[in-house]
């Protein structure tokens, strides 16, 4: 076993040991998080923003248009109207909350119908504060997949209009 493969084993040893949730808060964190999928689950991508943070930050990760951070409210549910232009779906797989972080795993997928789909496994980290989302993270599964599915779907606006107005 290489010392990298041994360091992953022991990391997920320790992470398998952890209760999964600490206590009364965690509860409510992961009920939180359980809350905000049956919104988004509404396809009305205006069904998150109770759940946002008024300095939320929501990181993309990949190299597409959808990529990136999202600052504030209006620019996540901006994100969430573009993953339902994709028809967009989730299905919560596995919650887990320690102190103000809750994880979970999700399958993603999309139905556009035509080109390439996108159906893979999502973890998110998201961090609250005051019954409110203020952080959340996602990781992929297969990002070349989600690059590929994003540029096919999602066309940029041709220069000089896709350019920020402050250069």
């Amino acid at each position: 076993m290489t010392r990298l493969a041994s360091l992953a084993a022991g990391a997920l040893l320790a992470v398998s040991a952890a209760p999964a949730n600490g206590g009364p808060q965690e509860d409510r964190n992961i009920q939180l998080i359980k809350d905000y999928y049956a919104a988004y689950a509404t396809g009305n991508p205006e069904a998150v923003r109770p759940f946002l943070a008024a300095d939320i930050v929501w990181r993309i990760p990949g190299h597409h248009p959808l990529a990136g951070d999202k600052r504030g409210p209006e620019e996540v549910v901006a994100f969430f109207r573009g993953l339902a232009d994709g028809k967009f779906r989730t299905e919560p797989i596995f919650f887990q909350a320690q102190g103000d972080l809750v994880v979970d795993i999700h399958r993603g997928w999309s139905n556009v119908g035509s080109g390439p789909e996108i159906d893979q496994l999502f973890a998110l980290m998201f961090r609250i504060k005051d019954g409110k989302i203020t952080e959340a993270q996602n990781f992929l599964t297969d990002m070349y997949q989600s690059d590929t599915f994003y540029w096919t779907h999602y066309k940029l606006k041709p220069l000089p209009g896709r350019l920020a107005d402050d250069r």
